[in-house]
Parts: C-alpha cells; structure tokens; sequence
C-alpha cells in the first residue's frame, strides 16, 4: 500500500498542527502556534540572513537511491531470548530512525548482553546498528566478531538521509508508556553519545533545521534540539508564513559508517561476510550470545511478520558548500526535506508503507523536484 509523506509521518508520529485541517482532497493548511500562549516557548525572531538557494534541477541529479525502512507498528525490538541453548539479543525494527536512534537501543541491547556469562559476542548486521553495538561490547572489553551479508558502502544504512530527529518509529494507537520510555531513553542516550562524534573524521556536524509550516513535537523531550525558535517572514523563510527552527546533528552515512567500522577493527573486531538463511544457521555459530542487527531480515529469520518495509526515494544533486541549513517542509499533503551533505544535497519526501520494491519511482522523483524548485525559486533560485 502506497501513502503519501504526510499521511505517513502522520501515521507514524504525531506531529503537532499538520492533523487540524485535512479535507477530503486531502490538502491542509499549516497551524500558526499562538505566541500569547505561556506553552510558546519562543518569541518570533527577526533575522536579517538571506539563505542561498538549493540550485534544483534535473541536470544536476547525480542518482536517485531507494531504501527500505524496517517498520514495527508497534516500535522497535529490544529484548533478549533463548534459542537452542543460545541467548539471542534483538535490536531491529527502528523504522526512519535506525542511525538516529543506533546508540541509544545499542546501549539498551547491551545492558541485556551484561545479564549473560558470554565473553564473546557474535553480531549479525553491519549497518548502523550492527556496528554500534559492536563496538559498545567492545568498549566493556569484550570480544566481537560481526557476521553480514552487506558491508558498508552497501548496507541499508548507507541510504538513510540521516539527520538526528527520531521518526518513522511507530504508529501511536500501537504502544503504550512502557514502550515510549524506552524510546525517550533510547533518544537521549543516542543524542548524546552522537556528539562525542562531530567533527570531520566521522562526518557529524551540527546543522540549523528549518520546519516548514508546521510546529515540531520534538521526540525525546525539547531539550535534545537546542536554538528553538519561531519565525514569520515568507520572504525570508523559503516562504512559508511560519517556520520553526532548531539544532541538530547530520550524520554523513558515507564517512561515518567507514570510520566506525575503521574503529570496530582497531579494537581486534573480526567479520565474516556470510548470509543466513534460517535460524538453525544463527544458532550454530560458535558464539554463545548473538546479537541480531539484521533490520528487516528479522522478518523471515525470526518470524517476526508485524515487521514490514516502508520504501523511501531519495534524489541527490550535486553538491553545494554553501548551503548550511536541511528544512523539512509541509507541501500540499506531502512532506519535503532537504539536507546537505558533502556527497551531494539529498532531496527526500516519499514514505511508501508496506512497499518491499527498490527500484526508483519517475513519477516520485518528478514530484520530490518540484516541490523543492518551489522552494528554491522562493530565496531566488
């Protein structure tokens, strides 16, 4: 079943205005928070800056990627079992948010490592996840070896646009307060452990963030997004009447997943490129604890059948240094955002729920363009 971004970030997590007003066509207008109420936390900001433009065009797609997301309805798996005398510990099922959320359920997973008598650690996975629970066994000084069929540059994880905001997680009618506190926990302990990794040897840096016509709900608590602010001026603000700003971190997938792996290596980490098929294969590793990493091949591996794939398209344009802002903006019924990177400017806005294709949609990419041309001939683009 195909939905649109909006429909789906809806479905996904709640956030706050982009419900109030949809029609029948399916259309909405964005909701103006009221900055007499004493909940505003910030006064609308005058800024004098003119943002340079994203130069949108189809000569300038470089490619055009498709991932799929490993979606639970009703979150992500972390939790331990016991499988022919073997103790496996899961960590998938992160939806949108796998790099955003990686350290935080990694360090979740391995307090349940901790429970166990291993020494030894098998991990299953090399993307995002695999490789940060790798390395915090490593950190409590034990041994790791990462079993995988995908190493980086070709994991799933590589796809992701990365920036640090949790979404895509779960739908809201699906979990309860047990669950959300473990995804607060998850949220903080990531966002933390994330900024002891920004600099230019792992690709992190901090980035302003522009919400288009849409107030934010901030997942995992306001004060993981420094430098809120509201603004109201379309001729500045990619013209959008409102816009809601704050600071995050962007991950750039190509040079992060490379330098963490470089550092599960330096710390004695083995890995075997190896595919399994059925549990019997897991289980007769000579491990005695496994980690699963393995994202949506939890699906067949551990018959997990609430987990489903949610298709995202990205196009990526040539890169433009200048540009020092991402935005995500509410369009029509639809969700946009841009974020630069040094590989190129990533263009996004498709979430397909329950779409396993990776092939490219034309159709999608004709529509990701022009909704961000709108928005670049609004600074002059």
């Amino acid at each position: 079943m195909k939905e649109n971004s909006f429909v789906a970030r809806r479905r996904f997590l709640k956030w706050a205005g982009l419900t109030a007003a949809i029609g029948p066509t399916f259309g909405f207008t964005s909701r103006q928070p009221n900055l007499e109420d004493s909940s505003t936390q910030s006064k609308y900001q005058d800024v004098n800056k003119r943002f340079e433009a994203v130069k949108v065009s189809n000569d300038r797609v470089i490619r055009t990627v498709v991932g799929l997301r490993p979606y639970r309805a009703s979150g992500f798996v972390v939790k331990s079992e016991r499988v022919n005398n073997k103790t496996i510990i899961h960590n998938y099922g992160h939806g949108g948010a796998g790099v955003t959320l990686s350290w935080g359920t990694a360090k979740l997973a391995v307090d349940l490592a901790l429970q166990t008598k291993a020494t030894t650690f098998a991990v299953l996975g090399c993307g995002v996840i695999g490789l940060s629970t790798a390395r915090l066994l490593q950190r409590k000084g034990f041994q790791v070896t990462i079993y995988a069929k995908d190493l980086p540059p070709d994991t799933t994880s590589n796809i992701a646009g990365a920036l640090w905001f949790p979404t895509s997680v779960y739908e809201e009618s699906k979990i309860d307060s047990k669950f959300l506190n473990q995804f607060d926990k998850a949220c903080k302990i990531s966002h933390r452990i994330f900024q002891d990794y920004v600099g230019d040897n792992y690709g992190v840096w901090w980035i302003k963030n522009f919400s288009l016509g849409f107030a934010e709900e901030f997942p995992g608590g306001r004060e993981l997004y420094p430098e809120i602010k509201d603004h109201r001026d379309p001729k500045i603000y990619f013209g959008f009447e409102y816009a809601q700003q704050f600071s995050t971190m962007m991950i750039e997938p190509a040079i992060y997943l490379n330098a963490v792996l470089r550092d599960f290596y330096l710390a004695g980490g083995k890995l075997h490129v190896r595919q399994f098929n059925t549990t019997r294969d897991i289980t007769s590793l000579p491990e005695s604890a496994i980690m699963n990493c393995t994202g949506l091949g939890s699906r067949k591996l551990f018959n997990d059948e609430e987990l489903t794939a949610v298709k995202g398209q990205l196009s990526i344009l040539l890169p433009q240094p200048e540009i020092d802002y991402s935005y995500v903006a509410a369009m029509e019924n639809n969700l946009l955002y841009m974020f630069p990177r040094k590989d190129g400017i990533v263009l996004g806005g498709t979430t397909e729920y329950g779409n396993w294709s990776i092939e490219p949609d034309v159709q999608e990419s004709e529509r990701i363009l022009k909704g961000h041309s709108i928005i670049s001939k609004s600074l002059g683009g």
